[in-house]
């Protein structure tokens, strides 16, 4: 089995992705999560930049790391100044990391246009640089940026940029597809080139511009790189990074011969991923691959058929290899199979009759407008309410929602609601950022006392859809609320001509599912 070292950088090269950004709590606790789940190396960030990043490197050194080693990220020294002069360079020791990433160019094109300087020069600060952290006792790591673009255009410099790290004490040099446009067979042509020149390991660092960043790391280690730099759920700037939670599961599952995070950590990577999303307070990506939601989701009937015989015939591997679940969705294409299917994990009788009632009424509901892919927290009721199991934890009395002005002009949003509870009615007032919101903090204001579990229920995501836009405003729409937990994720919808109806359906069966499940 061959070891490929897995170097994270999403707190850096992930952070500059349009509409992230990171803490410097969330850099510690992404540190030790990776440090848990054997990561080889974590970029934490560049400390010569902002004070966050200088912050984060005087705290890690606190937390008793098992595995993952701390590296900062800079630049060779700028053009006409000794390495000891730089402050870049100066930066990069004081941050106390054991590992450096130092970045240099490795592309004649970009020697001239960019830093406008002598070939040779940026062969000098290479060297210079590299022998100054080592000879100061740092682990370098070379990162030879726009390798992929200047071994096209001129080969013998690039493969001369990266001998020079090599040789100036670099203990791996990784081969940058800077801009992402290399494909896979010249990533893997260039890389085994590089490979036989070089007597230290490579790695490989793909962006995702052409939608081939894993293609390309994979391609990489083909032709024999070790490391695979990326970010987790492939988070960076443009169009991101390498996944690297596509790269281990492939490494780990797919392909046979190597060895990735010490051999035993990829059941954990749908929850990697989810955490990451939660800690950037970004929504789940649904389809992606591995991980997403939809990863394993069945819709057509023949296909929950087959899977219900056989999960081989339309998946590609077990979904619990990665932490992923199988999910069987309901649409007019649904037959019994996925009835079946759906129901099997509840606790309901599987009985043809009740099979055919659950059917009956999903199609009959589809029909008024509902849809139950996205709402497996609304169809679960459903079950329950066909099965007679079904006990509501609360009694909707009345609602009033309204909107209006204050004399500046500002809209102030404020929902009424009435419930009862056992015996007791409970009537309270709160004001929200529009009507669901409204509605939201009234319920939490009526239920929390009686169930505090629902404190730790959060709305994520709220979806609207016009049914019959053929009957203009008097058309019907289609709500979807998504709901989460600290350990799950439902969909609810409601359906009604009246959008706030819509929502307060959606949104009573969203509170429903979360107390039903947390009786279970």
């Amino acid at each position: 089995m061959r070891h490929i070292e897995i170097y994270d950088t999403t707190l850096r090269d992930g952070a500059q992705a349009e509409g992230i950004d990171f803490s410097l709590q969330d850099k510690l606790l992404l540190t030790e999560r990776l440090d848990r789940m054997a990561f080889d190396y974590i970029e934490g960030g560049y400390p010569a930049s902002n004070e966050k990043d200088l912050r984060y490197f005087q705290q890690v050194v606190r937390i008793d790391l098992k595995h993952v080693k701390v590296c900062a990220f800079g630049m060779t020294r700028r053009k006409g100044l000794a390495a000891e002069q730089d402050p870049g360079l100066k930066a990069l020791l004081d941050s106390a990391a054991p590992v450096v990433t130092l970045v240099g160019k490795a592309s004649a094109f970009q020697v001239a246009e960019v830093l406008q300087t002598s070939l040779e020069e940026n062969l000098a600060m290479i060297d210079e640089s590299v022998r100054y952290l080592v000879e100061a006792g740092r682990e370098v790591i070379f990162d030879a940026e726009h390798f992929f673009d200047g071994y096209k255009h001129d080969g013998d410099y690039a493969l001369q940029a990266v001998r020079t790290a090599a040789e100036a004490g670099a203990r791996l040099v990784v081969l940058c597809d800077t801009n992402g446009g290399a494909m896979p067979e010249y990533i893997s042509k260039a890389t085994r080139t590089a490979v036989e020149a070089l007597s230290v390991p490579l790695g490989i660092h793909t962006h995702n511009d052409c939608d081939l960043a894993v293609a390309g790391a994979l391609a990489a280690v083909g032709a024999g790189a070790s490391q695979v730099q990326g970010t987790v759920n492939g988070f960076g700037e443009r169009c991101g990074n390498a996944d690297l939670i596509s790269v281990v599961a492939n490494l780990a599952v797919k392909k046979d011969g190597y060895e990735v995070l010490g051999g035993d950590q990829t059941g954990h990577l749908t929850e990697l991923s989810r955490y990451v999303y939660e800690m950037v307070n970004m929504n789940f990506r649904t389809h992606q691959p591995f991980v997403g939601k939809s990863a394993f989701a069945h819709k057509g009937g023949m296909h929950v058929s087959a899977v219900s015989r056989n999960a081989a015939s339309y998946e590609h591997i077990d979904p619990a290899t990665v932490g992923n679940q199988r999910r069987v969705l309901l649409s007019e294409l649904s037959g019994r199979a996925n009835v079946v299917a759906l129901t099997s994990r509840l606790d309901v009788p599987q009985d043809s009759k009740l099979m055919d009632k659950i059917l009956a009424k999903v199609v009959s509901m589809e029909s008024a407008g509902y849809q139950f892919e996205a709402a497996d927290g609304s169809f679960e009721l459903l079950v329950k309410k066909c099965a007679g199991t079904f006990r509501p934890h609360f009694e909707r009395l009345k609602y009033h929602v309204e909107v209006e002005t204050d004399i500046d002009g500002k809209l102030i949003t404020e929902a009424t609601i009435k419930i009862r509870i056992g015996n007791e009615v409970r009537h309270e007032v709160a004001e929200g950022d529009g009507p669901v919101n409204a509605l939201d903090a009234a319920m939490r204001k009526a239920l929390n006392g009686s169930f505090p579990a629902l404190r730790k229920l959060h709305l994520v995501d709220y979806k609207v859809r016009v049914i019959n836009s053929e009957a203009a405003t008097a058309a019907g729409v289609r709500v979807v609320i998504e709901s989460q937990d600290e350990d799950d994720v439902w969909g609810t919808v409601g359906v009604s001509e009246n959008i706030i109806e819509a929502s307060w359906i959606a949104l009573v069966d969203s509170f429903e599912y979360k107390l039903h499940k947390d009786e279970h």
